[in-house]
């Protein structure tokens, strides 16, 4: 269980759905779906629906690239967090977003599995957090011009050390989209 005193709740985290960052991503339609489908179970669960949006000078704020993809529907009162930085908790809103909420479990999801998934993984669990990532439900474009291993062995990998992920008072590990229990801690 969380670290973090007076946070019994849970959000689902949605980090850089964005346009420019899965056009060519790894599995995207599927992992859109699943993200979909968590957004809507999450709601239905009346659990928290955090967004996040990376810019940057690559991916400029209000393009159509820095745009969530339109398939996922971000509603007016569901937060949104902007971010420069891989981890989404540097210099951010987030954990101000997450206290207010009393949130101290996180359901990850999003892209890119090996910049801002992993980077945010590390930092909510760093700070206190219980934090588990959605197996199916995080994506990563091919870098292996530059020496990086192929997606799916990317995103293979992180599921694998997540998985395994531990520290005192605290919970992390991997499940399906299909396993996911919003109400269980």
């Amino acid at each position: 269980m969380t670290v973090l005193e007076n946070r019994p709740n849970t959000a689902l985290l949605v980090i850089d759905v964005q346009n420019g960052v899965v056009a060519d991503a790894h599995d995207r339609n599927r992992v859109v779906a699943n993200i979909a489908d968590l957004v809507e179970r999450a709601r239905a669960a009346r659990v928290d629906v955090v967004w996040v949006q990376h810019a940057d000078d690559g991916l400029v704020r209000d393009s159509e690239a820095w745009e969530l993809v339109p398939e996922l529907d971000r509603r007016e009162a569901e937060s949104v967090v902007h971010k420069s930085y891989g981890d989404a908790f540097e210099h951010t809103e987030l954990e101000k977003v997450l206290a207010n909420g009393g949130i101290g479990r996180l359901i990850v999801t999003g892209a890119a599995t090996d910049q801002c998934v992993r980077s945010t993984l590390h930092g909510a669990f760093t700070r206190g957090y219980d934090a588990t990532l959605v197996s199916d439900a995080h994506t990563t474009s091919d870098l292996t011009a530059y020496g990086a291993p192929a997606p799916h062995e990317v995103i293979a990998h992180t599921n694998l050390y997540w998985q395994y992920q531990a520290a005192p008072g605290r919970t992390a590990g991997t499940v399906s989209t299909a396993d996911v229990d919003f109400g269980s801690a």
